[in-house]
């Protein structure tokens, strides 16, 4: 998918880019390669392919889900900047803050936002578990993502303590999604949330299967959830 064809294929989802929001997407492209020949941000480095499996793919939540209705988002272990920084260049109102625990990933992240002058943009290092509990943030949000970082139960633990009572989360995943959701069913409960949507659709020219599920928060996260750095992973609740 090169950058014309990504532009007349979100045009027919109903997002017009203009020639500046283009050129922040080549900007994105062209710094991605360049700090990745320092550090390892992405496997994927071919221009068609960036703008297939990390643009089109990150803005695909857009397709089902209306982000003109929210005001704040957090990205959840957002590694190079997806799905949030796409979508933030597709809807520049929205407020966006990305959590990573590595250090030098939020300076390319700094580095990037800053070139493609994005507004509203927060960067904070830090573990998802310390960042759920930090009063600051803990159901703050009208929306989390999270793009296929860990397991659903594990991700729910991370995510759903940060999203508002009313508020979404939304969980982006490749195959074998419908396993994973079964799995989490628990968690989602436990932390307050309730599975309203599930989409599933192939990704255009490879054809690879992509989930996406809209969690909607119904009430509070217990307040001892998430469990410290390192728990939800070693013993998710299941």
């Amino acid at each position: 998918m090169n950058p014309e064809q990504f532009q007349m294929a979100l045009a027919e989802k109903g997002i017009e880019l203009s020639d500046d929001q283009m050129k922040q997407f080549h900007d994105y492209f062209e710094m991605l390669v360049e700090w990745n020949e320092k550090m390892n941000l992405t496997a994927i480095t071919d221009e068609k392919e960036v703008y297939l499996k990390h643009f089109y793919d990150s803005i695909s939540a857009a397709f089902y889900v209306d982000f003109t209705k929210f005001d704040t988002i957090c990205d959840v272990g957002a590694g190079a900047g997806f799905p949030s920084l796409p979508i933030k260049i597709c809807f520049p109102h929205l407020k966006v803050s990305i959590v990573d625990s590595l250090k030098k990933r939020m300076t390319f992240l700094a580095a990037l936002a800053e070139k493609l002058g994005l507004t509203d943009v927060h960067f904070y290092h830090d573990r998802a578990e310390t960042f759920g509990q930090n009063k600051a943030h803990r159901e703050k949000y009208d929306l989390v993502t999270a793009r296929a970082v860990a397991r659903m139960s594990v991700l729910s633990e991370l995510c759903m303590p940060l999203v508002k009572k009313g508020g979404s989360f939304l969980v982006m995943k490749a195959a074998q999604a419908e396993q994973e959701l079964q799995t989490a069913e628990k968690a989602i409960k436990l932390f307050g949330g309730k599975v309203e949507e599930h989409f599933a659709f192939a990704l255009p020219v490879e054809e690879s299967e992509r989930n996406i599920y809209v969690i909607t928060k119904t009430k509070e996260t217990p307040n001892k959830y998430p469990r410290k750095p390192g728990t939800p992973n070693k013993l998710p609740i299941e």
